[in-house]
C-alpha cells in the first residue's frame, strides 16, 4: 500500500521470525506492556509459535526495537497483537512505520479484516487505516480469565 510512512533511516523491517529476540520482546511485554505484566515465557513463546512475527531492527547493530505479531488464518481474518516499540526509539516514527508495514504485509494475503485491542495508541493505528468498530454490538468475546 502507498501511503505506508517509511521507517526512518538506519531502521529495518522484517517478517522473520528466526530474527525475533525472544529474551528481549518477553521482557518488554512483560515488564512494561499494560496487557501481557506477568505473562510467562512459556506463554508468550507458545503465542509466538502461532503467530506471524515481525520486528524493526537497528541495521547497524542488529538490535531489535520493535515487535508486533499477528494470528491469521492467511486468507479472510487477522488478530493484530503485541505490538510494542522500545521506549528508546518512541516519537521517532518507528511505530507509526511498523504498523503500515506490518498492515501491508498481511494484506498480501488478500484478508477481509484485521482486528486489534487498544487502549492508548488510536492514533497510531488510525494513521494505517484502522478504525473503531462500527457495528460494535455485532461483536462478542469470550474471556476465560
Amino acid at each position: 500500500m502507498s501511503d505506508t510512512p517509511a521507517l526512518p533511516e538506519g531502521y529495518e523491517f522484517s517478517a522473520d521470525a528466526a530474527r525475533v529476540d525472544v529474551d528481549r520482546v518477553h521482557h518488554w511485554l512483560s515488564t512494561g506492556a499494560y496487557w501481557a505484566i506477568g505473562r510467562p515465557r512459556e506463554t508468550h513463546e507458545r503465542a509466538m509459535e502461532s503467530s506471524l512475527n515481525f520486528g524493526v531492527y537497528d541495521s547497524a547493530s542488529g538490535e531489535q526495537v520493535a515487535y508486533a505479531r499477528a494470528v491469521t488464518d492467511r486468507a479472510l481474518f487477522a488478530w493484530l497483537a503485541d505490538v510494542y516499540v522500545d521506549p528508546a526509539v518512541r516519537g521517532t516514527g518507528i511505530g507509526t512505520a511498523f504498523v503500515g508495514l506490518v498492515r501491508d504485509h498481511l494484506h498480501s494475503f488478500g484478508l477481509r479484516r484485521v482486528l486489534l485491542a487498544t487502549e492508548d495508541a488510536h492514533g497510531v493505528y488510525a494513521k494505517a487505516g484502522f478504525e473503531r468498530l462500527e457495528r460494535p454490538d455485532q461483536w462478542m468475546a469470550l474471556r476465560f480469565r
